[in-house]
């Protein structure tokens, strides 16, 4: 139990936050698992979308406060990074 009530209110804030980032991160993994479906699929369309969709769901992230910019820019350059190597494979 906190000792005052202050100190309750930011544990409920923290709560509240933990629970929104979490839909956040869960929104972003998502979106990267369909994007490497869909390169699995071969389909190129379909690819470029879900690319286009994954990028717009870890930018997102950013500007929330869930993903530092850096990490971000990380992740975007793997996808695009499988995005230019593997339909080449096929």
């Amino acid at each position: 139990m906190p000792p005052n009530r202050s100190a309750a209110k930011r544990a409920a804030q923290a709560r509240r936050r933990a629970l929104r980032n979490a839909a956040v991160k869960s929104r972003t993994k998502t979106a990267i698992r369909r994007f490497r479906e869909a390169l699995e699929q071969g389909e190129e369309e379909t690819i470029k979308e879900k690319l286009r969709q994954a990028i717009r769901v870890i930018d997102k992230a950013v500007t929330k406060g869930v993903l530092h910019r850096n990490a971000a820019a990380r992740r975007k350059s793997r996808l695009y990074k499988l995005f230019r190597t593997k339909p080449a494979q096929q």
